[in-house]
């Protein structure tokens, strides 16, 4: 076996994503289990270079895992022809400048999303990459959680039969700060910083809607601000500018209707903190992070309505397990693993900036329907 060292530069491993999911869960997994083997004879040794603004925090995670080089001068890292690859787990409204640069000094570049606040920025991100050369990813996590590999499963095996709708619940009650700390950092409730549930969490939905079920065509959407005063990470007061949650109708191709809550402001009566329901004329399944729950039209039993006679169906019994068939490995680091055999032997993919761009216009139309209270068409973006 050949080992090849890759240096990638990490902007906002400080951050609970960029570290938990990225650094640790991620490319120091892939260090632990030995490099990303290639088949060829090839081993990739991915090597971090943390990068971000607080020198204590980079050299405190640096320490803590054994890690050599960190820096807060992006340029200089960007400078170094030894590292090939940026990635960028930083706040949103810092997202497309350091992707700028990154691109512009000839880097390979893998982000999160939403790759921009807008999308004439996400757009302009993909043609400079495309211009220059370079190979870029945008992470679209939830479609390797195994409710969701489940749930495709099911759907390319045509279980459904023809899709009627998808029900979707997400969120989680998120502490207002002052009496418990938030778990999620302030600037998300700062629109002025790129913050806001649509940005963050509609830009999922619509890779989720299109790789599984079909390319939104329209949306319609109600966003709000629920609670509009928190307390940030020095214990602060300060006014919610952006909304926390947002419920949305989305027109699919082929006619299917989807419906997808998003709140963080709920307190969760689910099984998991995100379940989709998914009927058809065939079938129905209910899919969460791990489960998946199916029951098809041979097994659906006959409720009737009678409110004067207490419910004498367990309904949850009358589902099926859908068996995982394998090993489901975290879904950040199966993808982190596709990028690199991308970028090394040169293996399709086709989560690009591109895809990235069809999330940010999903958002951008998102917010324009709720401010302007009407149904908004979804134009098919094209290379």
């Amino acid at each position: 076996m050949t080992r090849k060292t890759v240096r990638i530069a990490m902007n906002g491993v400080t951050g609970r994503m960029g570290y938990r999911q990225h650094l640790v869960r991620s490319i120091l997994a892939l260090r632990d289990q030995g490099g990303l083997d290639l088949g060829d004879g090839t081993v990739l040794w991915p090597e971090p270079v943390l990068v971000g603004r607080r020198e204590h925090a980079l050299r405190e995670i640096a320490g803590r895992h054994g890690l050599e080089h960190f820096s807060t001068d992006l340029d200089s890292v960007l400078a170094d022809p030894t590292v090939g690859i940026y990635f960028d787990a930083q706040a949103t409204n810092a997202r497309v400048e350091a992707l700028t640069r990154a691109i512009a000094a000839g880097k390979h570049v893998y982000t999160e999303k939403p790759t921009a606040t807008g999308l004439e920025a996400a757009l302009r991100l993909a043609r400079l990459a495309r211009e220059k050369g370079v190979k870029h990813g945008v992470v679209q996590d939830k479609l390797f959680l195994p409710g969701l590999l489940k749930l495709k499963r099911l759907a390319d095996g045509g279980f459904f039969g023809r899709v009627l709708s998808v029900r979707g619940e997400f969120g989680y009650w998120v502490f207002e700060g002052d009496w418990q700390p938030a778990q999620r950092p302030s600037w998300n409730y700062r629109a002025e910083d790129g913050g806001g549930i649509v940005v963050d969490m509609f830009p999922h939905w619509e890779y989720v809607l299109h790789e599984l079920f079909g390319r939104v065509t329209s949306v319609q959407a109600l966003a709000t601000t629920h609670v509009p005063r928190r307390w940030d990470e020095n214990g602060k007061p300060y006014d919610a500018t952006a909304d926390d949650a947002v419920y949305g109708v989305f027109e699919l191709e082929g006619g299917a209707v989807a419906q997808i809550n998003s709140s963080w402001a709920v307190r969760v009566h689910r099984d998991e903190l995100v379940e989709f329901q998914v009927d058809g004329t065939e079938g129905s399944a209910v899919a969460g992070l791990r489960t998946c729950r199916v029951q098809h039209r041979s097994a659906t039993p006959k409720p009737v309505w009678d409110p004067d006679v207490p419910a004498g169906e367990a309904f949850r019994d009358q589902w099926q397990e859908v068996p995982g068939n394998g090993e489901f490995g975290n879904g950040f680091k199966a993808q982190w693993e596709l990028f690199l055999k991308h970028v090394h032997a040169d293996t399709p993919y086709h989560w690009d900036l591109l895809a990235g761009a069809r999330g940010v216009q999903l958002a951008e139309l998102g917010l324009k329907s709720s401010a302007e209270g009407r149904r908004i068409a979804v134009p098919e973006i094209t290379p």
